[in-house]
């Protein structure tokens, strides 16, 4: 760990030479990173260790509260049902600028900080998004920020989003529906990437919803025609998904995960469960789509002579671009230059490439020119989408692993807890920062990022996609 901090401090000296030239304030935001950035890669760590899922960010949540609530942010947590959900506060007045902060891991990705797949405990969760690095840079920020506020240098006021359970309940959408974004300006967000560039692309929108079918159980070898099958409900529902998939766009995505389908072999089960997940850049489509879901799980269970219910766990919107937004930011990442990396580094990034047979082409660090956005993106979501609906939404990606890396893996993991996952984090921390110097300063950009959001949003009513009540923290 502390050849990892000297790594970063060299990097942060490099860095500040580099800044010299830009204005004073973006110049005190770089300062602020590097004076704290041996607190910010202990708490990045702290979570990168505990590696808590959806709605059990009880450590993770407190650390980045009780943080902030020490320098001086205005603190105010269990919003909108979630105890692990918090947002942290500073400054008064117009604008009002959010900043985004993630810390849930997945389930089942436990790894050691090494370039080979190793659990750090076997079972156990770990950050193969990258959220330990992503609250903790978008935190990195926001204190930066706040010290220019105290300073008198910036006006405003500065709101960081403790959001929980991205990966599995999409907590963001409580958010949204208990109205905790109307009145933001601008919102920032961030991601951990394998490449560091403005994010102009959307994402696609998502339906997730269970079903489950009832049956009656029999002997399956004494009197199996007394018995009605459930998993036999759950298999013609996944058959016909299956054949669905011809005749839908190949931009739209079909994933399932069978959750339960019976106890033991030699009684026809009367109970079987299954998790779907439907995905479409385009929302109407999609709408289209999960009706023809809803209709096959109804065809299967006459087929199988069971009844089925279905339950509608949350949906998610497309994110709704803003290339003004990433225009400001592009040209703050352009004037902070690319990620540059240790030997060590890019060893320990081919030796992850080696072990997943890729070509062994180290890091990315470069910063990527503004891209186009194209019409259909890749097969993910985000309910960072949701509130891309709400405020204009400026995106970034940052390097923190390996050229090539497939997410949601334990490379990912492994990165996030050693100096490639720090620097990524830093220089997100910092590319915020300084975006955000330039909304709280200039009243026209914000103006300029408004008039294009109102524009593409038209006359659309946004209404959060979840079932009526608290959220599932069982």
């Amino acid at each position: 760990m502390k050849n990892h901090l000297l790594i970063v401090c060299f990097v942060g000296i490099c860095t500040s030479l580099q800044s010299q030239s830009l204005p004073k304030n973006k110049q005190a935001i770089i300062q602020s990173v590097e004076a704290h950035q041996a607190s910010l890669i202990r708490m990045s760590d702290s979570i990168w260790t505990w590696a808590e899922i959806a709605f059990e960010e009880h450590k993770s949540s407190a650390l980045l509260a009780d943080f902030a609530e020490k320098q001086g942010f205005r603190v105010t947590r269990e919003l909108a049902e979630m105890p692990t959900a918090f947002i942290a506060e500073y400054g008064a007045g117009k604008p009002i600028l959010g900043i985004l902060g993630e810390f849930d891991a997945l389930p089942n990705i436990s790894q050691k900080a090494v370039p080979h797949k190793d659990p750090l405990q076997t079972g156990a969760g770990g950050h193969a998004c990258g959220h330990n690095l992503f609250g903790v840079g978008s935190m990195g920020a926001a204190l930066a920020i706040k010290e220019l506020m105290e300073k008198g240098k910036i006006n405003g006021t500065l709101r960081f989003y403790g959001t929980p359970a991205e990966e599995k309940f999409f907590g963001k959408l409580y958010f949204a529906r208990a109205g905790l974004f109307d009145d933001l300006d601008v919102c920032l967000d961030w991601h951990p990437s394998a490449t560091t560039h403005t994010d102009m692309q959307s994402t696609q929108a998502l339906i997730d919803f269970e079903v489950e079918f009832h049956g009656l159980s029999a002997h399956a070898g004494m009197d199996p025609w007394n018995g009605r099958s459930a998993l036999d409900g759950l298999e013609f529902y996944t058959n016909g998904l299956n054949y669905l998939r011809e005749h839908i766009r190949p931009s739209a995505r079909i994933h399932y995960q069978i959750l339960h389908g019976g106890d033991v072999a030699n009684v026809v089960p009367d109970y079987a469960k299954l998790w779907t997940r439907l995905r479409e850049s385009d929302r109407d489509y999609l709408d289209k789509v999960y009706a023809r879901a809803k209709e096959i799980a109804e065809g299967a269970s006459m087929m199988a002579g069971v009844t089925h219910k279905i339950t509608l766990i949350a949906g998610l919107h497309e994110v709704l671009v803003n290339r003004r937004g990433g225009e400001i930011l592009q040209k703050n990442l352009e004037l902070l230059g690319p990620i540059t990396y240790t030997e060590e580094e890019i060893a320990f990034a081919k030796s992850i490439q080696a072990s997943l047979d890729y070509t062994q082409s180290g890091m990315d660090g470069s910063i990527q020119p503004l891209a186009p956005t194209l019409k259909d993106p890749l097969g993910y979501s985000s309910d960072v989408g949701d509130v891309s609906w709400l405020v204009p939404e400026i995106r970034l990606g940052v390097t923190t692993a390996p050229i090539g890396t497939p997410w949601h893996s334990w490379p990912v993991v492994a990165c996030g807890g050693m100096s490639i996952g720090h620097k990524g984090m830093l220089f997100a921390a910092k590319a915020l920062g300084i975006t955000l110097v330039d909304l709280f300063q200039d009243p026209t950009l914000v103006a300029e990022i408004r008039k294009e959001f109102e524009e593409k949003r038209g006359d659309f009513s946004y209404e959060a996609i979840v079932p009526e009540g608290p959220p599932p923290i069982e």
